[in-house]
């Protein structure tokens, strides 16, 4: 190694599908030694051979550096970063699976949305209780990040959230690009919370969209949808400066809005008329929003947090409620002081 240049990191990502693929393509393209992790053989042979993940990103070029693995064990062998992209229920079963191989001193980086079921843990406390390490070996990665824009090689920004400022600043250099630029955050409540509740909002605006409802619907339910996630947040000790940015409003804004995002296309086809069974399987891959709702409205209740377009979203979504219904519950509240976070 030359004097000046830094040491070469080595990551494995846990998930082959669209974000996971493209948080590993943003990894080798930064210079880490990055594998990829998928218990697909077909899926892993053709990134191997055709530098490409044709379930989950047709036509779009891998580095020849990025290599993908169906052993787990293999993968992780002197693994600085830990990365998991999993979907977020089905974190705990997976982890019990591969803790006994993660290195010591490894860092877990999670870039999963969601609120576990029953437990109404964040993916990073189920990292820390599965794994059983510290707070500070657990970072976590959010922000507005469309996977197809950024597997284009399009211009974003993240965020990387860790207790640890030294871990959140390796986790940052390790992914660094021209083109997909990190900021380091010690809020790793609020960070996760943002990049959780933003897809239930999602899912709310989806519906006002298909349904017909006009643009005064879909910003007053983007912004009511951020002083939901502040009081949640204020309630869980997060700092509330964080939802002001990338990883709350940035995050939200680009899921509320985007046509790309699948939390607000599945609250479209709901809106549309589509029952849940038609969405559910039109849709390809996971929309973390329609099971996390449900999570998300257990803490709030837990923490006695007022959270309503939330509550309309678990109606519609799990409890037969007419996007109609919905739209009249939430336009017939009680009227309150508008305030932010209030």
């Amino acid at each position: 190694m030359r004097s000046g240049e830094r040491p070469v990191s080595k990551a494995v990502v846990f998930g082959t599908g669209s974000w996971g693929t493209t948080f590993a393509m943003i990894l080798a393209e930064a210079g880490t030694d990055t594998t990829l992790w998928g218990r697909r053989a077909e899926v892993v042979d053709a990134i191997n051979d055709r530098h490409e993940n044709p379930e989950y990103l047709p036509g779009v070029k891998l580095p020849e550096a990025l290599t993908a693995t169906t052993d787990p064990v293999a993968a992780m062998v002197g693994a600085d970063f830990v990365v998991l992209a999993v979907p977020a229920q089905t974190l705990r079963g997976n982890l019990a699976e591969w803790k006994d191989a993660i290195p010591p001193g490894a860092v877990l980086v999670s870039l999963m949305k969601g609120v576990e079921l029953g437990t109404g843990k964040r993916m990073s406390e189920v990292i820390c209780e599965v794994a059983e390490v510290p707070e500070s070996r657990v970072a976590v990665v959010s922000g507005p990040n469309l996977v197809p824009e950024l597997a284009r090689r399009q211009p974003a920004a993240a965020v990387v959230a860790c207790t640890d400022d030294e871990v959140a600043s390796r986790l940052q250099d390790a992914c660094h690009l021209p083109w997909f630029r990190t900021y380091t955050n010690a809020d790793v409540v609020g960070v996760e919370l943002g990049g959780a509740v933003k897809n239930v909002i999602a899912l709310a605006v989806g519906v006002a969209a298909g349904m017909g409802l006009g643009d005064n619907i879909r910003a007053t339910l983007i912004t009511r949808g951020l002083a939901e996630i502040a009081r949640l947040g204020a309630a869980l000790g997060a700092d509330q400066h964080t939802f002001a940015g990338l990883a709350g409003m940035g995050d939200l804004i680009a899921t509320c809005t985007s046509p790309l995002s699948r939390n607000r296309t599945f609250g479209e086809n709901l809106g549309r008329g589509m029952t849940l069974a038609e969405v559910v399987a039109a849709t390809k891959q996971t929309a973390e929003g329609v099971k996390s709702c449900e999570s998300v409205l257990e803490l709030a209740r837990k923490h006695d947090v007022e959270m309503p377009i939330t509550e309309v979203v678990v109606g519609v979504v799990h409890d037969g409620l007419s996007p109609s219904e919905a739209a009249l519950l939430l336009m017939n509240r009680t009227p309150k002081p508008e305030r932010y976070g209030l």
